[in-house]
């Protein structure tokens, strides 16, 4: 018959194939779903009670009419425990004033968190998400992630993995996105 292989060559072929679509599997960059629920950048911040991890628990529409920076992090991620004293920095410096900064944790014991903040000696407020709602809402498929937030809950930027939040350039991306002056 015409178009077909010799059964001999039907594995080869399949095999070829194989290796053919784990090639190109591999050399696409990685593509990162969305978390259920996710807000993306230029979206509102719906509702959500934050449970209290460093304070009282709160809700994310109580930081309306101020900007906010929020980070989400976990007690068990090297870059984020790397970038939290960058952050506490940030958020008692000169512009940080005119914004507020949070943490929300996404460990599963509240106990590992706590002892974390107790080592970083943060200052700003933190949270705790056990059942995942913020995660999947701010888009926190991989950690850290930082996003900014203008006063009326908009999503300016998301920024994932470590920062240097202190650094020159940080702290103009901030200025610049919520419009503070230098």
């Amino acid at each position: 018959m015409r178009g077909h292989l010799p059964a001999g060559r039907l594995p080869a072929m399949r095999l070829l194939f194989s290796f053919l679509l784990l090639s190109l599997a591999l050399a696409a960059p990685p593509a990162f779903a969305k978390t259920p629920g996710e807000v993306e950048i230029g979206g509102t911040l719906r509702e959500a009670t934050m449970l209290g991890l460093s304070g009282p628990s709160r809700k994310l529409s109580e930081f309306r009419g101020r900007p906010l920076i929020i980070n989400v992090w976990a007690s068990w991620c090297g870059p984020c425990r790397q970038e939290m004293g960058s952050l506490e920095s940030l958020a008692r410096s000169k512009i940080g004033k005119q914004f507020t900064v949070i943490g929300i944790s996404t460990d599963d014991y509240p106990e590992a968190a706590k002892a974390f903040m107790k080592r970083s000696g943060t200052t700003f407020s933190h949270f705790i998400d056990q059942r995942l709602l913020l995660e999947n809402m701010l888009g926190a498929e991989r950690l850290p992630l930082t996003l900014l937030v203008d006063a009326n809950g908009k999503v300016l930027g998301k920024y994932y993995g470590a920062e240097e939040w202190d650094s020159p350039q940080a702290l103009k991306l901030v200025a610049k996105a919520f419009r503070i002056p230098m």
